[in-house]
């Protein structure tokens, strides 16, 4: 049951992120985004970088490209010219292959360095609060309004509770949110965004 939800979340998640790239006008693909040091077409090619980590994994082949992980240069190279394309035919191809017995197999070999015994459902876990948190980066560096469902945010910011590193290159310190804060807000300055 927890991997069939967790499946839902990651599709949902993939959903959000897709109707903002699609707001995205060609002219501000190297506009910059919330992340420092990343423009939205980097943002693009960084998650596509961690989708084209599991359809590799799960195709048995490698995959090591050095410009896609949290903190690297010019992860944009990956979103292409057209990242909206880009990011619906990676998206695609990793949808292809996610069925069966796959949900229940290891994880890709480095996210299970890091938490041993994780699983492919796990990774989805990984992949569903990286989108969550890139979707806001990318819609409010361009003004469109990103609400985050709140079933997602939960089991997302109790993850990013146990495996987030704060480095100039990934997280920097947290934000003090305001009294009441929501949620989706709450779950952002965890992770250093004002919202």
């Amino acid at each position: 049951m927890e991997t069939d939800e967790t499946l839902d979340r990651y599709r949902r998640t993939q959903d959000a992120f897709e109707a903002v790239l699609a707001a995205v006008s060609p002219e501000r693909w190297n506009s910059a985004s919330a992340c420092e040091h990343w423009t939205v077409r980097d943002v693009v090619g960084h998650v596509i970088w961690g989708l084209e980590v599991l359809r590799h994994h799960l195709a048995g082949e490698e995959y090591a490209p050095h410009n896609g992980p949290a903190g690297s240069e010019k992860p944009g190279e990956l979103a292409g010219e057209d990242p909206l394309a880009g990011w619906r035919e990676t998206r695609e191809a990793t949808a292809a292959l996610l069925t069966g017995d796959v949900l229940t197999r290891p994880a890709p070999a480095w996210y299970v360095a890091n938490r041993p015994g994780v699983t492919v459902t796990d990774y989805l876990a990984l992949l569903t609060f990286d989108t969550l948190v890139h979707t806001w980066d990318v819609g409010s560096a361009l003004g469109v309004k990103v609400t985050m469902e709140a079933d997602i945010v939960a089991p997302s910011f109790s993850l990013a509770r146990l495996i987030i590193s704060r480095t100039p290159d990934t997280f920097g310190p947290k934000v003090k949110p305001a009294p009441g804060a929501d949620q989706q807000t709450r779950f952002l300055a965890f992770l250093g965004r004002s919202a």
